[in-house]
């Protein structure tokens, strides 16, 4: 940003409230402001005068450029590029995701969280010996990876001495940073403006010419500045010119535009190069220079004009400046700019800059450049993800004459953004391959491009039978890519449920993968594919063998990363098939860890949800609702947007309707039939609990697919309503079909199954089918269905009398219920208690309950044994944030150390260490 030489004239309260800013982060606070406004208005000014009132601050600055929105992390590393001395100071995991996002090294793609991350603990490092002032003019031309960094970090700064200051230039429907706490720019107004524009005008200025040339800008202040100099003396005397009809920002660029043209021609030149580059390297920019025959007396010129400084950076006065240094030069003059810039930058160094600008120096289609463009989008992809991928293989598209191969990039390209999540980018691309000649192949690429993007942004109704067809029409071209297809097409129609289109059910989706050919050598997706397809069409049992081939394999890590991270969530999914909870948790745990560890946001998302319905089922809901936080803010970061799985369990757990209901509000499509279904399994779960069993029955009802991994669950909830209902022919029904489902050493399901014919039993028989019930839930982790067991068989005791046992079995589930904050199901062990005579002092949980759930989860984590650093890592914030929260924690549990947390945490315990008593009234 270049000096502003002209005096500051107002904005007194927008001063003042910088320097409270200020003020707050010398004392060790953190501040954001976003400033936005039209251009002109004084959004540099502000950040100018922070600059300047930071003395003995540290500062950090750039400007976003629009020529460089293509180029992802550009930006970011001009912001970090100061402070990468500190690079050591980082986990190895942060250093190298930044190591490779900035090109310095090799390696898988770093993921935005991750490089957030990174970003975070490098600012938070360079702000521990003096306060922090970052400042970011233009941020609507930041390229979106650091954009997205940015904002990421922006929301994550609470307990360090940073100041992050962020100008806007408004358009349309723009609005980056939401949330931020903000500042909106207004025209100057009265004595000011009028002095500003006094100061700029050397000669007479008529009254009313003054007034009509505030009015007309509405006191924008670079307006004030600039309008009048394209004015002749007899115009500000008397006002003898004719109003322009373009907006402010239009009537701006041009007087740049008439100013750069009016400039000697070397001098124009230097000034195409300079915003032809936006890096600001003075020494890159004359080396171009240099190929183009200007010399450096070509830079007085513009410094005289107050429109461009260079010393060891470039600054032009102000961003319009840059565009309409690049808009006055005709476009055979900016082709030459940039053909000049790669050749002067370092091809080992920056070859993705180099063939950047290469490409846009081509008039015309150019396969030597659309090729080197295609090889370095492998590059870009390690550097900046998949959105750097796609913007490669896109301008390679763009410059492909060969029909058949401008297809292939194009689909190429469209892929890479897809995975990116920029679906009308995909959308776009593909509509336009598909407008060329297409072989057989790439038509079938083009309609499962087309099921893919709509699978990820509407789930349900046709995708199914698209993916389908679109797999069936791969299998004599690629047969590894159609067996991908079939199963995607498996999954979008799991997801669709009961609202799949007719053909494209999951039955017929599992019949027509089971027939598809299969490869030379089997893949993990393809024996994955083998298993799940077989469970629909002949059952479990029959699939059981190869889901568990399939378990084994991720089980003892035999598989690639890429296979962790696209086909993880299968090998879970084949645990909870199988009900084979200890390796459903363990391969949950293992595939969130992973997918953490590379940061492939999208599927952290997916993993996570799946994660929080484990710790929910387990019954640690205080890390189950710190699960469902972590996966809100991966969901705030990325825009993806799903219902909470986990969020619902915890809620119907507990017995909160409300927290229920604000959940399902999250459906993320109405013909999403999982998520439907577990939506009523929910409220079947839920209103058990309360005693609503009416209500329970008809949730269950509706929640009864034909097939689905929730399916013994829900059954299991219509069981016991139906009984509490009188409906036994309901009751024995459903227990039939759970009763095809138990799968031999499948604890979890056979104690459901053992509960479910107990309800239904009487005598001796039921007596023993609740034993049989608890002793298979006792060698599974999950608590609170061998709670729930103990609860019914108490009540069901003290139902015959045998209020002595019954009190052992209700002490047993009341204990268990409070252990796990299952609120409502305590209640009913609660009440059940009070009618065998005895009564139960509550204990008091009001300690642990006022912790927010990632207080909880911070203090877990530190209760076993991570350092701030590593929870920091966990939950993406930074250690001073953590010591901020433990501090808040430790004051909330009345602790002083990390060693005392275990006993303060330990489950089943009061913050004083106390459990629930009992006292027996009568007999």
């Amino acid at each position: 940003m270049a000096a502003v030489r002209e005096p500051f004239r107002g904005r007194t309260r927008e001063r003042h409230q910088l320097d409270r800013l200020l003020d707050g982060v010398r004392g060790g606070d953190s501040a954001v402001l976003v400033i936005r406004g039209e251009p002109g208005i004084g959004k540099t000014a502000l950040l100018h005068y922070c600059l300047r009132q930071a003395a003995g601050y540290r500062t950090a600055r750039i400007t976003g450029v629009e020529s460089e929105l293509e180029l992802p992390f550009a930006a970011l590393h001009q912001l970090c590029r100061p402070m990468l001395s500190d690079l050591s100071m980082l986990p190895e995991p942060q250093a190298n995701a930044l190591r490779v996002a900035f090109g310095f090294s090799a390696g898988s793609t770093p993921d935005r969280f991750v490089v957030g991350l990174a970003v975070l603990t490098l600012l938070t490092e360079a702000a521990g010996s003096r306060p922090l002032v970052c400042v970011v003019d233009d941020a609507q031309w930041l390229d979106e990876p650091t954009a997205q960094v940015l904002g990421f970090v922006a929301r994550r700064l609470l307990a360090e001495p940073i100041l992050m200051l962020f100008a806007v230039r408004e358009a349309g429907d723009s609005h980056l940073f939401p949330g931020l706490p903000e500042l909106t720019l207004e025209g100057l107004t009265g004595e000011d403006a009028s002095v500003l524009l006094s100061a700029t005008v050397p000669g007479h200025l008529d009254d009313r010419v003054r007034d009509r040339i505030i009015a007309e800008t509405r006191g924008n202040p670079l307006g004030l500045l600039e309008l009048p100099r394209g004015m002749n003396a007899s115009e500000l005397a008397g006002g003898y010119a004719l109003p322009s009809s373009k907006p402010l920002s239009g009537q701006l660029h041009d007087s740049y535009v008439r100013r750069v043209r009016a400039l000697p021609g070397p001098t124009q030149q230097l000034m195409l190069l300079a915003a032809a580059d936006p890096t600001g390297d003075a020494t890159l920019l004359w080396r171009a220079a240099k190929a183009l025959y200007v010399g450096r007396e070509a830079a007085a010129p513009a410094d005289r004009e107050q429109l461009l400084e260079i010393g060891s950076q470039v600054h032009f006065r102000h961003p319009l400046v840059r565009s309409a240094a690049y808009a006055a030069a005709s476009a055979e003059d900016r082709g030459t700019a940039h053909l000049a810039l790669a050749t002067a930058t370092d091809a080992e160094r920056d070859p993705e800059r180099r063939i950047w600008h290469l490409a846009v120096a081509a008039t015309g289609p150019d396969e030597g450049v659309a090729a080197e463009l295609e090889r370095t989008a492998t590059a870009a992809q390690a550097r900046a993800g998949l959105a750097g991928t796609a913007t490669f293989l896109e301008r390679a598209f763009v410059l492909t004459a060969d029909p058949t191969r401008r297809v292939d990039r194009g689909m190429a390209a469209a892929t890479a953004s897809l995975q990116a999540g920029d679906l009308d980018r995909a959308r776009s691309l593909v509509a336009e391959s598909a407008a060329g000649k297409l072989d057989a192949l790439q038509q079938a690429r083009v309609e499962q491009l087309t099921g893919q993007i709509e699978a990820a942004s509407r789930p349900g109704g046709e995708v199914p039978l698209r993916l389908l067809e679109a797999a069936r029409r791969l299998e004599p071209l690629d047969v590894g890519l159609a067996r991908e297809t079939y199963l995607q097409a498996w999954w979008a129609a799991l997801l669709a449920g009961r609202f799949a289109t007719p053909g494209g059910d999951l039955l017929e989706v599992s019949r027509a993968a089971r027939a598809a050919p299969r490869p030379d050598a089997a893949r993990p997706c393809d024996l994955m594919l083998d298993g799940l397809a077989t469970m629909i069409t002949e059952g479990r049992q029959a699939a059981a063998p190869t889901l568990n081939t399939v378990i084994d394999l991720y089980m003892a890590d035999q598989v690639s990363d890429d296979d962790w991270i696209r086909f993880g969530r299968g090998a879970t999914c084949s645990a909870i098939a199988l009900f084979d909870f200890p390796r459903y948790q363990a391969l949950s745990d293992r595939q969130v860890a992973r997918v953490r560890e590379s940061g492939a946001l999208a599927q952290l998302a997916l993993s996570l949800n799946l994660h929080s319905n484990v710790v929910a089922w387990r019954g640690d809901l205080a890390v189950g609702e710190a699960v469902v936080a972590e996966l809100r803010s991966v969901k705030d970061v990325t825009g993806i947007r799903m219902g909470s799985y986990g969020g619902r369990l915890i809620a119907a757990y507990r017995g909160h309707p409300d927290e229920l209901a604000a959940i399902d509000d999250e459906l993320a499509a109405p013909d999403d039939g999982f998520a439907a279904d577990e939506v009523r399994y929910a409220a079947a779960l839920l209103n058990n609990g309360l005693c609503r069993y009416a209500e329970a029955v008809d949730a269950a009802r509706d929640a009864t697919p034909v097939w689905s991994f929730m399916q013994p669950f829900v059954l299991s909830e219509l069981i016991e309503g139906a009984v509490r209902i009188g409906h036994s022919d309901l009751a024995c029904q459903a227990l039939d079909e759970l009763t095809t489902l138990v799968l031999p050493g499948a604890d979890w399901v056979v104690g459901l199954e053992a509960r479910g014919r107990a309800l239904v039993s009487e005598g001796e028989e039921a007596g023993r089918c609740y034993a049989e019930a608890i002793a298979c839930l006792s060698r599974t982790p999950v608590r609170i269905e061998l709670a729930r067991a103990h609860l019914l068989y108490g009540e069901w005791l003290r139902r015959d009398h045998q209020r002595i046992a019954a009190r052992d079995q209700l002490r047993r589930a009341y204990e268990l219920f409070i252990a796990t904050g299952a609120d409502a199901f305590a209640e009913r062990a609660r009440t059940e208690l009070l009618a065998t005579g005895e009564t139960v002092r509550r204990r008091d949980v009001t300690t642990q309950h006022d912790l927010t759930p990632q207080e909880m989860h911070i203090a877990r984590l530190a209760r076993d044994g991570h350092s701030n650093p590593e929870i920091g890592a966990e939950l993406f914030i930074s250690p001073r944030t953590v010591e901020w929260h433990l501090r808040k924690v430790f004051a909330k549990l009345g602790v002083t150390s990390r060693g005392a947390l275990r006993e303060a945490l330990h489950t089943g315990r009061g913050a004083d260490g106390s459990a629930a008593s009992f006292q027996t009234i009568s007999n």
